[in-house]
């Protein structure tokens, strides 16, 4: 038997479903995480399946400990998992963030994550009460600074910052009043 986080919500969008992490996900999230593709995340080209496993562990402890977290986002028209979204607060981090990773590049460049992290900031807002969400996102990430721009965030300067040797930005997304309403 394999346990599931099976109290977490499921979320759809028009072509994705956005569930908790499960084991099946390590077969597209180990190549992500092992890539140069992952090295704003704490993942690259210099680690290991182990590595890749304990990543994909963290994510999913999250839950465990605040009750929500990261959702792995599913194309559902095949299935497959494209990519992760979600609420996200380290023990360390400042403030709440949403973040998000493509797991793959055919799947860059489709609005994928723009979809799913409109829904998770939704979700952030009206049914966990955050009242402010933030992303932290390396200064040399440019698509994740463009997508954090097209998803209406404003880079706040004034904020505080993760303590990381990373130049790490923080944008600041909308607020729920603003969101909401939409």
């Amino acid at each position: 038997m394999t346990p599931r986080l099976t109290d977490t919500p499921v979320l759809t969008t028009e072509r994705l479903m956005l569930r908790a992490p499960q084991a099946s996900d390590f077969e597209v999230f180990a190549p992500f995480a092992m890539s140069e593709r992952a090295q704003y995340v704490g993942g690259g080209a210099d680690k290991d399946i182990g590595h890749a496993w304990r990543i994909l562990a963290i994510i999913t402890g999250h839950w465990h400990l605040r009750g929500y977290g990261t959702f792995v986002y599913v194309d559902k028209a095949t299935g497959t998992p494209i990519g992760s979204a979600g609420p996200w607060h380290p023990g360390d981090w400042p403030e709440k963030e949403l973040g998000w990773t493509v797991w793959t590049s055919a799947a860059e460049g489709k609005g994928y994550a723009f979809e799913a992290v409109t829904e998770l900031r939704r979700h952030a807002y009206a049914d966990l009460g955050w009242d402010t969400a933030v992303s932290y996102i390396d200064a040399r990430n440019t698509r994740s600074l463009a997508l954090a721009a097209r998803l209406g965030c404003w880079h706040d300067k004034t904020a505080v910052k993760p303590d990381r040797e990373e130049d790490i930005q923080v944008w600041r997304h909308p607020a729920p009043s603003e969101v909401l309403a939409a």
